[in-house]
């Protein structure tokens, strides 16, 4: 295959390649030969006739995809927008804090192997079979320490609750 057809062949894999729909390559396929053919119809000599399409064509379907999304894009300057900190307030840290010290209370009064068992499932990830291998125990007696744990908890909050 030589010429247009070899032309046409590259054009559309480069499209492919980048996840475009068939139509959508069709469009930008014909959109970058009409591009060229205008170029030359002005006078221009094309040597490399592949690589001038190839390159018009990936310049079509990136001005095509930005302008599909032109909503995400404003027309200020960088300088001059208000960029929201996504970082917690000092406020919002220190409520967490609170939170977690009034969480960490809570499970003092647990049994240790409760707390145990509550944070290796909790923090660390681990299922309740897991648990029960790596700490010698019946599945069913992991589950009553996390429901003792769990007990706790919603105590605690339902206290809070309550609380004017």
């Amino acid at each position: 295959m030589t010429g247009w057809g070899q032309y046409l062949k590259k054009m559309r894999g480069v499209l492919s390649h980048r996840g475009r729909r068939r139509e959508e390559i069709e469009d930008l396929m014909q959109e970058a030969l009409v591009r060229l053919l205008e170029y030359c119809e002005h006078g221009a000599e094309v040597r490399e006739p592949e690589a001038v399409l190839v390159r018009t064509v990936q310049r079509l379907a990136m001005n095509h995809e930005r302008d599909a999304h032109s909503e995400l894009y404003v027309d200020e300057p960088v300088e001059n927008l208000n960029l929201i900190d996504p970082r917690p307030t000092p406020e919002e840290v220190l409520s967490g804090e609170q939170c977690l010290e009034e969480i960490r209370r809570t499970l003092d009064a647990v049994s240790r192997r409760t707390r145990e068992v509550f944070f290796m499932q909790r923090l660390h990830g681990f299922s309740y079979s897991q648990i029960a291998r790596q700490m010698d125990l019946p599945v069913s007696t992991v589950e009553k320490h996390m429901a003792r744990a769990m007990t706790a908890l919603v105590e605690r909050q339902r206290r809070e609750m309550l609380e004017p």
